[in-house]
């Protein structure tokens, strides 16, 4: 059927695939710091804020709204999942800014 993933990390986190790539970029970084330029935290500074603020998260946020929004259980689903950070689920109450 047509319905949004919650299945596998997906259970846990709305976006496992942003948290992972941001994982890659500031690991990367943060094995690499003690022998390169500061200025090179540009990378997955940039990187944080595409994924966070432009085109990643905000494009399928909007997406999966306008398509699933009206849904009880996708609300339910949102309300109760992290958006970036895979954790476990709590009352909606205590997810509601992750």
């Amino acid at each position: 059927g047509d319905k949004w993933c919650d299945e596998g990390l997906w259970y846990y986190s709305r976006h496992p695939n942003y948290f992972g790539e941001l994982m890659v970029w500031w690991s990367l970084f943060a094995f690499a710091a003690p022998t390169v330029p500061l200025w090179t935290i540009a990378s997955p500074l940039f990187s944080s804020f595409l994924i966070l603020g432009v085109s990643g998260v905000p494009i399928l946020e909007k997406k999966y709204d306008d398509k699933y929004g009206s849904m009880p259980e996708y609300q339910q689903y949102k309300k109760t999942t992290s958006v970036l950070v895979p954790l476990p689920k709590f009352d909606s109450a205590m997810t509601k800014d992750l």
